[in-house]
């Protein structure tokens, strides 16, 4: 699976963006797809996690801001931050598998198929 992150960008802290994960040539059915983010000197980090057909699993730091869905019939998968904090600066990263169980999501090399990434740049 050939996957692309879009959507980042440039946003003021208390904004709002939404990021986005295509699969190229390809469905996402039956594929959990996450996110994770890495700043830089940091590692890689969970963001959040959709599951097929939709359990959903969050950082617990970031649930009250993040939310991910699933656009099915665009073949995307959605991360939808708010209220983005300085902090929030980083590469974001999705990442699909067609077997990984919800307690392996937080956890980047479970994961078998990575996207380029999208900047996220939030300026206080």
């Amino acid at each position: 699976v050939q996957l692309q992150a879009s959507g980042g960008g440039s946003v003021q802290a208390g904004g709002s963006l939404r990021l986005s994960c295509a699969a190229s040539g390809q469905t996402l059915y039956g594929y959990s797809v996450g996110w994770f983010r890495q700043a830089p000197g940091k590692e890689r980090e969970f963001v959040a996690g959709i599951r097929w057909p939709g359990s959903k699993n969050y950082a617990d730091s970031l649930k009250d801001r993040f939310t991910i869905s699933r656009d099915n019939a665009k073949n995307l998968v959605l991360l939808q931050m708010n209220r983005v904090k300085p902090e929030d600066t980083a590469v974001y990263y999705c990442a699909a598998d067609r077997s990984i169980i919800s307690s392996s999501m937080y956890h980047a090399p479970n994961w078998d198929y990575w996207g380029q990434g999208t900047l996220v740049t939030v300026s206080s």
